[in-house]
């Protein structure tokens, strides 16, 4: 049965967003903290997957095997696994403080692996109380969960089908924890100076790369949407009209900007996605002077095996 795709109001659901944020955000310095450096963090990013967002698998530091954890949001609950089959599971229950399951997520890998030590300040927020101190965010609805995990889904599957032909590097569709959004980045094969020196910028901007991506809303744009950019842009990047006509130009966020609901109320939620994505990558492309050969491959136009 096919289903609508589903609606999701930033204001209904902003506290549990910032609290499954917050979550999400263990996961990813446990992934900094254990995982091998990849260039532009790709050691750091998480996954969405069908039943959450999730590290891969990473090295145990007691050197016992592989060590993945996971946010379960089908079950609501943390899962710890060890690559020998052990497991422990933490709740996530609508009032239950960030430092409670932090604390309890840090405890099960310890008796899976030992000791990790973290660095639990959160990253690109606007609180800073460290995570195993945070008990401002506790809200957690489980229907709000499911209902914005429909929607990432979808996304997802979108930006997977504009990476998919793409003949160049390209990443993954990873799941960002500082930002909470999800992003897939396609690389041009050059490098590039980083805009700004900060961690995150000078560490994953160091290549030319365009971005397509969808995240729930925030503070500063607060309701749902695709967006996409490139890195680095020349001055006119901002003037292209792309697909659909909804598109638009955020001068505050300095990107393209695709509403969420302008998707789900298209006849063709899908392929008005796919179609944004698309166009945002063939414009960059163009003004950003890439390889014709792979501006044509990420529109699916791949040449003939021979």
């Amino acid at each position: 049965m096919t289903q609508a795709w589903p609606e999701l109001r930033y204001e209904d659901w902003h506290e549990t967003c910032d609290t499954l944020h917050a979550h999400t955000q263990l996961l990813g310095k446990l992934a900094l903290a254990l995982a091998q450096p990849e260039p532009q963090l790709q050691h750091a990013a998480l996954r969405l997957t069908a039943r959450g967002w999730e590290t891969a698998p990473m090295p145990a530091p007691d050197h016992s095997g592989a060590i993945a954890v996971a946010l379960d949001l089908r079950h609501h609950e943390a899962v710890v696994e060890h690559s020998d089959s052990r497991v422990r599971r933490v709740a996530l229950t609508p009032h239950r403080a960030v430092a409670e399951v932090t604390r309890d997520v840090l405890g099960a890998v310890e008796q899976l692996v030992g000791r990790v030590a973290l660095e639990l300040a959160p990253q690109e927020v606007p609180w800073s109380v460290p995570l195993d101190q945070d008990y401002e965010h506790g809200t957690y609805e489980p229907s709000h969960v499911a209902t914005y995990f429909a929607a990432a889904i979808r996304a997802a599957l979108v930006l997977a089908a504009i990476r998919a032909p793409y003949r160049g590097r390209s990443t993954p569709v990873n799941a960002w924890w500082g930002s909470f959004d999800l992003a897939v980045a396609l690389f041009s094969g050059q490098p590039a100076k980083p805009p700004s020196n900060s961690f995150i910028w000078r560490n994953s901007a160091d290549a030319q790369q365009i971005e397509v991506g969808w995240w729930p809303g925030d503070a500063r744009y607060p309701r749902p949407a695709f967006f996409g950019f490139a890195v680095p842009a020349p001055g006119d990047f901002s003037q292209a009209a792309l697909t659909p006509a909804a598109a638009h130009w955020s001068s505050g966020l300095g990107e393209y900007v695709l509403d969420w609901d302008d998707v789900i109320s298209a006849a063709d939620p899908y392929g008005t996605a796919l179609s944004f994505g698309r166009s945002l990558v063939a414009h960059a492309c163009a003004v950003c002077g890439w390889d014709p050969g792979l501006a044509d491959s990420a529109l699916g136009v791949i040449a003939p095996v021979t």
